[in-house]
């Protein structure tokens, strides 16, 4: 490492900091990337590539939230499987295995758990919503309660 660089950043505390930033931001960008290579993440859909999933092939939408916020609103003709219990319930949707599936949570944490467990279930296409309902009723999309 270059000596004056090192001297730059000890000549004042601001230095420091701006450098220590620039290093946290470049680290905080790259971080999807690194989470997408490792497989870690699960394939996501924003509200209107699952509004094509559901009109083109007749995808099936999968709602993880819990009874109260499901009841307040959720994306029509969705299936109300809590995260809790999707494990315990995947044998219900054994008949959905060649469509593709849409998981649905509150800002779309809990969906990606969801896609894990129907990846492990023997699913080969889910998707977890971009948003959850929160970008859903962003992109102004119908709401059924």
């Amino acid at each position: 490492m270059d000596p004056t660089f090192l001297t730059f950043l000890q000549k004042s505390p601001f230095n420091m900091l701006l450098f220590g930033t620039a290093l946290a931001s470049g680290g905080m960008l790259l971080w999807p990337l690194f989470g997408r290579l490792a497989g870690a993440a699960a394939p996501q859909v924003g509200p209107f590539e699952a509004v094509q999933l559901i009109n083109r092939r007749d995808a099936l939408i999968i709602d993880v939230r819990d009874a109260a916020a499901f009841a307040a609103g959720h994306v029509p003709n969705s299936r109300h499987i809590p995260l809790a219990e999707l494990a315990g319930r995947v044998g219900e949707l054994q008949k959905f295995k060649t469509r593709p599936v849409v998981t649905n949570c509150g800002a779309g944490a809990a969906a990606s758990k969801a896609c894990t467990t129907l990846k492990q279930a023997g699913f080969n296409e889910v998707f977890a919503l971009r948003g959850g309902m929160t970008g859903w009723a962003e992109a102004s999309l119908p709401v059924e309660k």
